[in-house]
This record gives C-alpha cells, sequence and structure tokens, in this order.
C-alpha cells in the first residue's frame, strides 16, 4: 500500500512533545520528511527527540529547528529549513500554552504572552508557510484550535477565546487561498499529554470540577490520544482530504454537541 505523503515535507511547530510529536511521527510512517519546529528539543512527556526518534523509526528524513513561534523571523527560518528537504508540502501550526488565571485576575502579561504564542504564533507561521507554498505551486495547512473555541470554559477563558481566533483565523485564510492552499483547523477535546496531565483541569480537582467529572461529560467516556488527533491530522495533510477546505473538526469525543 503507497504511503500517504510519500515526498512531501511538513513543518510542525510545538513538534517536540504532545499533539505536535504525534503528529510528526505519524505524517513520518506514511512517507513524509519533517521540519520539528520548537524552543525545546527534549519532549515534555520523555524520551529521544523527536527528529532523531522519527529517523529510528522510519525512512524518512527529520531536522529540529529552534523556533519561538512569537517571532516571525524564526517561523520564516523554520518554513525556510523545508528546502532542505525539497520545499514545505504541510504547515502545521500547532505549538500553544493554555492559562488557568481566573478571568478576574488575568495580567495583562498572562493575556499577552498566551495570545502572542496562541494567535500571533498560527497568524505568522500561515503567513510564512502560504508565501512559501504559494511559490512551490500549493500545500496544506493545518492549524490546532480547540473544543474549547465552541465550548469555552470559565476556567480557561483566555485559552478559549485564543482558540476560537484560531477557528476563525483559519476560514479567513481558506478563503483567501482556496484552488492553492487547503486550510483547516483541527479542535482536540481533553487528551492524554503532558500538558493536560500538568493542568488542574485534566488532572486534579480544579474547584468542583475533577478529571473523572470530566470524563462523565464525554459521550466515549475519556479522554482522547495524541494518535487519534494525529491520525485526523493526516487525513487533512493528504490527498484524501482533496476537496475539504475550511473545514473545523472537532476530536472531542463528542463532548461538545452533547
Amino acid at each position: 500500500m503507497d504511503e500517504l505523503l510519500t515526498d512531501r515535507t511538513a513543518v510542525i511547530t510545538g513538534g517536540a512533545s504532545g499533539f505536535g510529536r504525534a503528529i510528526a511521527r505519524t505524517f513520518a510512517k506514511e512517507g513524509a520528511n519533517i521540519v520539528v519546529a520548537d524552543i525545546r528539543e527534549e519532549p515534555r512527556e520523555g524520551g529521544e527527540p523527536t527528529h532523531e526518534l522519527i529517523e529510528q523509526e522510519t525512512d524518512s528524513e527529520a531536522g529540529f529547528v529552534d523556533c519561538d513561534v512569537t517571532s516571525p523571523d524564526d517561523l520564516e527560518v523554520a518554513v525556510e529549513a523545508a528546502d532542505e528537504f525539497g520545499g514545505l508540502d504541510i504547515m502545521v501550526n500547532n505549538a500553544g500554552i493554555t492559562n488557568e488565571t481566573d478571568f478576574l485576575e488575568v495580567t495583562e502579561a498572562e493575556y499577552e504572552e498566551l495570545m502572542s504564542i496562541n494567535v500571533k504564533g498560527v497568524f505568522f507561521g500561515a503567513q510564512a508557510a502560504a508565501k512559501a507554498m504559494l511559490d512551490n505551486g500549493g500545500g496544506t495547512m493545518i492549524n490546532m484550535s480547540s473544543a474549547g473555541a465552541y465550548r469555552a470554559m470559565a476556567d480557561i477563558s483566555t485559552y478559549c477565546a485564543s482558540k476560537a481566533a484560531v477557528r476563525t483565523l483559519t476560514y479567513a485564510l481558506a478563503d483567501r487561498f482556496g484552488g492553492d492552499i487547503r486550510v483547516n483547523s483541527i479542535n482536540p477535546g481533553f487528551s492524554n499529554t503532558q500538558m493536560t496531565a500538568e493542568s488542574s483541569l485534566g488532572s486534579g480537582v480544579k474547584g468542583r470540577i475533577d478529571a473523572k467529572m470530566l470524563k462523565g461529560t464525554i459521550p466515549e467516556g475519556r479522554f482522547g490520544e495524541p494518535e487519534e488527533v494525529a491520525d485526523v491530522a493526516l487525513f487533512l495533510a493528504s490527498d484524501q482530504s482533496s476537496y475539504v477546505n475550511g473545514e473545523s473538526i472537532l476530536v472531542d469525543g463528542g463532548m461538545t454537541h452533547t
């Protein structure tokens, strides 16, 4: 069976850990060469660096670029790194952080940090990628939003606002580049990533909410796995989704619409 991403190159921001790491490994197993763009080389969850693991597990090539997504210059360097493997075909704007500060206590510095990473990083990552893709004849782009863009939670109000911005930006980009670049977003719900494990919402108690109660609100009865998000990313990156553009796909076990 032919690999779905043979001879394609993907840049994945936040690719060292969590969803980004799972997406990078899944893409590589389907033939893509990978540029991991992150501020850290070591995975948050432990283990070997993603780019090194890919070269051990697959026949794909992979590299690491030190990238702070709040810097448009860093994002341009990350996109340019794809030229080593033949040029950019797939951009995954995945890097992001969360904030559990109560709305009334959020400081300007906290707000600006989160928005700079979660929104500015996606905006200028998309801009750098679009310029390269238009020069290369097209491509596909995936922006990581969140189920929080649909079903907001008071405990993560700043995060939800940022992810709603990413979701709406995706629609605008799909309209702008349709015919040349397909742009879609993925909206994960609660998933078994290290970032979730380190949050009080995902692993401990936040006010009256704990992990067991959260799972009770999900029809599937569990948190998702990063690999399940990666499989959706693979669909969006491949020709299997050739007529899917401007879509926002929930991967949340049915939590949002029940």
